[in-house]
């Protein structure tokens, strides 16, 4: 890759304030370094298809203050971890293009970012490749940036620039150009300009046929709200609104995620897992960053969201246990639960940080099967 951002634009991460920073210093680095090294002899996927989600729900444990959780969590996931698939041929400055969106060279491409990350500074590698793989953003199932989301909120942790972290970068990085997906071509359907992101996403109508996986769902797109109402090149306007849209999703989970409540977490985990990253990115791609965030929200949505919201008896208990518990204790229910979605949608939700987001993370916790 050539014509790198400058450096200079890249933002320091005390400039931009996290969502919520009730867990900023929680958890052990060591015990993350220890579980990432464990993890990065396996493949980002298994089975073909279905994605490796270790390395991102031992961060968010790490994270949200369960540290003593993670080689426990571990010793019950590997199973379900698969060898690194073998390689094809390198990915060069020459080659790369042909090689984007070939899951085949999964291997290929961890191993040109773990080359990468060796040579330059993670931010200068990280926003060169931004803007190539954000349109990509559906790939995997939206996995891949998820996986970035965590790695660079690691890195960016103070004493974060390990290196166990900087390989995870790049497996990250590699499984999203092994994935890279881009959207259908879709019809804008305009909204108010004064649309908040609740309204924009109760506005996005379901595919014809919920039904079969997630790229033959997504293959159905054929229109989008358009939101925010005017696109903004603000920076900071970008970046408030994609928080706006993270609460939003996850805000409305408490009540649709009954749809299909694995999937519909994404809604929610995408968009965050892209504005996690925003601090190390320059402030020029984060117009871009939103764009691709409520492109990926709203097409989970129109995937799986079911067409009203669940009766106010179903709702009633996780928000009668909301209203009367804390986060660490609303994280430490996701943690024993012991689901990676489930772990990962309420580590979401911690970075949302009001009640009805606390709501949202216990209804994680009800609908979906307990792995522990």
């Amino acid at each position: 890759m050539n014509d790198v951002p400058d450096v200079n634009d890249v933002p320091d991460v005390n400039d931009v304030p996290a969502m919520n920073d009730v867990h900023a210093s929680g958890g052990d680095s060591g015990i993350l370094d220890e579980a990432l090294e464990r993890l990065h002899a396996s493949g980002p996927e298994r089975l073909g298809r279905l994605t490796n989600h270790g390395p991102m729900a031992v961060e968010a444990l790490v994270r949200g203050g369960q540290a003593r959780a993670v080689h426990r969590w571990l010793d019950y996931y590997r199973h379900k971890l698969e060898d690194m698939p073998g390689r094809v041929a390198p990915v060069t400055d020459a080659t790369w293009r042909e090689a984007l969106g070939d899951p085949r060279r999964a291997a290929d491409w961890i191993d040109h970012f773990s080359r990468a990350l060796a040579e330059r500074p993670w931010r200068e590698v990280l926003a060169a490749w931004w803007p190539v793989l954000l349109p990509g953003i559906a790939g995997g199932s939206t996995h891949p940036v998820i996986r970035v989301g965590h790695a660079v909120r690691g890195l960016l942790a103070p004493g974060g620039e390990t290196a166990p972290r900087l390989a995870e970068l790049a497996h990250g990085l590699g499984y999203w150009a092994a994935r890279h997906t881009a959207l259908p071509p879709r019809a804008a359907v305009a909204l108010p300009a004064s649309a908040g992101a609740l309204v924009a996403l109760a506005a996005v109508e379901g595919i014809p046929v919920q039904d079969g996986p997630l790229p033959d769902r997504f293959a159905q797109l054929t229109s989008v709200p358009v939101w925010p109402g005017a696109p903004t090149t603000d920076p900071e306007a970008a970046r408030d609104r994609l928080a706006e849209l993270v609460a939003a999703a996850v805000h409305r989970y408490a009540d649709h995620g009954h749809g299909e409540p694995i999937m519909l977490v994404h809604a929610a985990t995408a968009p965050n897992a892209v504005l996690r990253a925003l601090p190390a990115l320059p402030r020029a791609l984060w117009p871009a960053s939103l764009d691709a965030a409520w492109a990926a929200s709203a097409a989970v949505t129109a995937a799986y969201a079911p067409g009203d919201p669940a009766p106010p008896e179903e709702m009633r208990a996780a928000y009668g246990e909301a209203a009367t518990s804390t986060f660490e204790e609303v994280f430490a229910r996701a943690a024993a639960h012991g689901d990676d979605h489930t772990i990962k949608f309420a580590d979401t939700a911690l970075d949302v940080g009001d009640e009805r987001a606390r709501a949202a993370a216990l209804r994680g916790v009800q609908l979906n099967p307990p792995a522990l």
